[in-house]
């Protein structure tokens, strides 16, 4: 499981749509309503409106996975934080994996 905020719901989306179609998560939630946010940037600090995507991955894509949040995502420092899944559904974890595999031609 990774965690990304956003500023604003329209890049989440579009980060959600992007690591989905290349097969570097099998499902984003994006919540839909704003998390407000208290941080430390450069010294001072900081409040924000944020939309939080909780990314399910595995360990396997993570370094694709982070390449694509950075590369789409507008902020100089993103966060992606990686939590460790210790249990779940057999089946849901068979489709996950499932759907991280490349598509056969």
């Amino acid at each position: 499981m990774v965690l990304v905020t956003c500023g604003s719901r329209r890049e989440a989306s579009r980060i959600a749509r992007s690591v989905v179609s290349c097969r570097l998560a099998g499902c984003v939630n994006v919540l839909g309503t704003s998390v407000h946010s208290v941080y430390r940037w450069k010294g001072k600090i900081e409040q924000a409106r944020e939309f939080l995507l909780v990314i399910k991955s595995s360990g396997k894509q993570l370094a694709k996975l982070r390449a694509e949040v950075e590369r789409l995502h507008s902020y100089e420092v993103p966060e992606f934080i990686v939590l460790p899944v210790v249990a779940g559904s057999r089946r849901y974890l068979a489709w996950l994996e499932a759907s991280l595999r490349p598509r056969r031609s």
